[in-house]
């Protein structure tokens, strides 16, 4: 099945979940800030797991766990993803899927499939293509990134949309405009960067906000969306 990583159990990939975490590889993105940018340009250096060692991990705690993260990479390239999604459900538990956005027609399919419970998209920087195309590392198509928001906004599953606020890439205001093009939204996550293990080997020279920056922009986001969570 190609998957490159997994986590048996997680606290902190659900807000609220006891998951597991599956790993994809590659991505159509090459994001500056990315953390797992070894299974982007070499996931040829990560074994496969096995995957029934895996489902078979997952039936036997189906009662301890709650779900089960399918991230990467982008997930959304892979081509087994709607078997991960099946089996994983089969078992009565739940998926979220972490994804860039930028494959809508694939998010459809999940979702009229009914295979997803939680989508988490990255949404990197305000709707511009040049801006956006900056954060992503690749020329983006702003259009398909629009599409995937409405995509999830009227799917009427769970979901969030969360920004990676990087010095020097974004500025405060820039997390604000975001605010605003996603409202009306249930849920937008601020997420403090961690310079350690960038792409870019230049950020990770860079230093953070202060905590207290991004709990004023959070303060200043719920004023357009209701739900803001702060993970700093």
């Amino acid at each position: 099945m190609g998957i490159k990583g997994f986590i048996k159990t997680s606290l902190v990939d659900w807000d609220g979940k006891v998951t597991s975490v599956i790993f994809l590889p590659n991505c159509n993105f090459r994001c500056p800030m990315c953390h797992n940018y070894g299974l982007i340009l070499h996931p040829e250096r990560y074994p496969d797991q096995d995957y029934e060692e895996i489902m078979n991990y997952l039936s036997e705690n189906s009662d301890f766990l709650d779900g089960v993260v399918i991230t990467g990479g982008e997930p959304t390239l892979h081509e087994g993803l709607e078997r991960i999604c099946k089996d994983v459900r089969n078992l009565g538990l739940k998926v979220k899927l972490d994804t860039n956005g930028y494959m809508p027609d694939k998010l459809l399919k999940l979702l009229e499939d009914d295979l997803v419970d939680y989508i988490a998209m990255d949404v990197k920087a305000p709707l511009r293509e040049d801006i956006y195309s900056k954060l992503s590392g690749v020329k983006v198509d702003i259009e398909r990134i629009k599409e995937s928001i409405g995509i999830i906004k009227s799917s009427g599953i769970d979901y969030e949309f969360r920004t990676t606020v990087v010095p020097s890439l974004l500025k405060p205001e820039d997390v604000v405009e975001i605010s605003k093009e996603l409202s009306p939204a249930r849920r937008f996550a601020i997420q403090q960067f961690v310079p350690e293990n960038s792409m870019s080997k230049v950020l990770r020279e860079i230093k953070p906000y202060d905590k207290k920056i991004l709990e004023e922009l959070a303060r200043e986001c719920k004023r357009y969306i209701n739900e803001v969570i702060l993970r700093a």
